[in-house]
């Protein structure tokens, strides 16, 4: 199978909770030398893959969330109707324009429903995809003067790494179904466990992460790796991630907050990156 060819280096065209475009001159250290198969069952705004896109064979890239999932697949297939869609939100945004859009909710169209994901991502405050119980996208307009709605360029870029990807929507569980082999990468990127009583938020969107979803993932993450399969994984620094991998390879890392109502909160904070290898 051929390797994606060299090209201009894509990366996220969305703006994303907890997104790794900050933290890869950290984690390149730990990427494996060689991959043949990338696995990301959380896909948020793919840094990794996108850094990762010119030095793998093929990827499968996922999330439970099927907005995101549609997302991805309009942009690697109808990239020019996406493209022509977003311009128009471009044309007409505004405030009242955007919760116009914010309460469109049953679109069919996949394209219709990609483009107006990444206008709200990109016009909405402090680029925050939020759902509620219901799945519908709920965070309020943001302050921008000239949101980057619509970046053909950048879109182009993704859409050609994205062409050697299988994308669809799947748990993280069913990564144990795939047939991986040593030569391949699982990177889990869930959401992160809190880190003090205070910070219980754990999900940006209705499907949750909770306490028992951690567990059942390091119980995959273990499965992986006694079969060999090199496994990587990113979480908050606390005693309950550090105690669930035990055994394995955890390096601290250092990043800043990306999203916070008060900029002063905004620090660093160590992460953890976690290895099977």
């Amino acid at each position: 199978m051929a390797t994606i060819s060299n090209r201009p280096q894509a990366r996220p065209f969305l703006k994303w909770a907890g997104g790794k475009g900050r933290l890869l001159a950290q984690y390149q250290p730990y990427f494996p030398a060689t991959i043949d198969t990338y696995y990301e069952p959380f896909l948020g705004g793919g840094a990794v893959f996108f850094h990762l896109a010119g030095q793998v064979h093929q990827a499968i890239l996922g999330d439970i969330n099927p907005e995101l999932v549609n997302v991805y697949q309009c942009v690697r297939d109808r990239t020019a109707d996406l493209i022509t869609r977003l311009q128009r939100h471009k044309q007409r945004h505004s405030p009242d324009y955007y919760y116009q859009v914010r309460q469109q909710h049953t679109l069919v169209d996949p394209v219709e429903r990609a483009a107006r994901l990444i206008y709200l991502n990109k016009t909405c405050y402090n680029g925050l995809y939020r759902e509620n119980s219901q799945g519908h996208f709920n965070v309020p307009v943001g302050r921008y003067k000239s949101p980057a709605i619509c970046d053909p360029n950048l879109l182009q870029l993704a859409a050609a790494a994205l062409q050697q990807a299988e994308i669809q929507q799947f748990s993280f569980e069913a990564i144990l179904h795939w047939p991986l082999s040593s030569r391949d990468l699982v990177y889990f990127d869930p959401p992160y466990h809190p880190i003090s009583d205070t910070s219980s938020f754990t999900s940006y969107n209705r499907y949750g992460f909770t306490a028992s979803d951690q567990q059942r993932l390091a119980q995959v993450f273990r499965q992986l790796a006694d079969r060999g399969i090199p496994v990587m994984l990113s979480n908050s620094d606390c005693e309950f991630i550090r105690q669930l991998y035990q055994g394995f390879a955890i390096h601290p890392i250092q990043a800043a907050r990306a999203i916070n109502s008060r900029a002063g909160r905004r620090g660093k904070i160590s992460e953890l990156l976690i290895t099977s290898y």
